[in-house]
């Protein structure tokens, strides 16, 4: 179990590290250039990573402490709604800036969280990135959920005018269901989401600093 946890955890780290260290070169090289084109260059190796990170909602049922189910379900839900429903079923928005933005605020928490998942699966602790893992978080996971919400609303003219995923069914009674309407839906569960995962995060990071503090007194 926990050869196979360290391979996922690199794995992860490996593909993270790949599209930050790919979008920063692109970023300094072409500017604002790069923007057009980010999903087309590393919108694969994205849907690779985010489509193996449903694989720890498996981890809690397996007895992994490291994440728990509904934290775990909430951040890999809503990353893969975002990736497949909103941005890859509308092409004139994966050229949105927000997307870039996006993607680089994803790949920032990812690359530490999973730099920590790794070191932990070997036995290892190696305080800066520790310290980072339950830091970092802070200004990046709420940036991430609003840039998020942005993109969501700013596929919403897209969704109306295409009706990508909108229906009408005639059952009994006529049902139809228009899709704009739910990603509005689903922006409130994802700000409300955001709240319930800060607040673990917040949990997590308050318990590390008190058992760092007892470390710190006992020397």
């Amino acid at each position: 179990m926990a050869t196979s946890l360290t391979l996922y955890y690199l794995l992860q780290f490996c593909g993270h590290s790949w599209i930050f260290t790919n979008m920063t070169a692109r970023l300094l090289f072409f500017g604002k250039d790069s923007f057009a084109d980010t999903f087309y260059t590393i919108g694969l190796v994205m849907q690779a990573c985010q489509l193996l990170s449903a694989l720890e909602l498996i981890l809690p049922l397996l007895g992994n402490q490291q994440h728990r189910f509904l934290p775990s379900f909430l951040q890999v839900t809503e990353r893969l709604v975002i990736l497949f429903v909103v941005i890859t079923s509308q092409e004139e928005v994966q050229s949105k800036c927000v997307v870039c933005a996006l993607f680089f605020l994803w790949n920032m928490w990812d690359v530490v969280r999973y730099s920590y998942y790794m070191l932990t699966a070997v036995g290892m602790n190696y305080p800066p990135v520790t310290w980072l893992k339950h830091t970092w978080w802070i200004p990046v996971y709420p940036l991430s959920v609003l840039a998020e919400v942005y993109t969501i609303y700013e596929s919403l003219p897209y969704f109306e005018s295409l009706g990508t995923y909108s229906f009408k069914a005639t059952l009994p009674v006529v049902v139809s269901v228009h899709f704009p309407y739910i990603l509005k839906v689903y922006m409130i569960i994802l700000t409300a989401g955001m709240f319930y995962i800060c607040n673990h995060l917040f949990m997590e990071r308050k318990t590390y600093l008190r058992a760092k503090s007892t470390k710190l007194k006992a020397k």
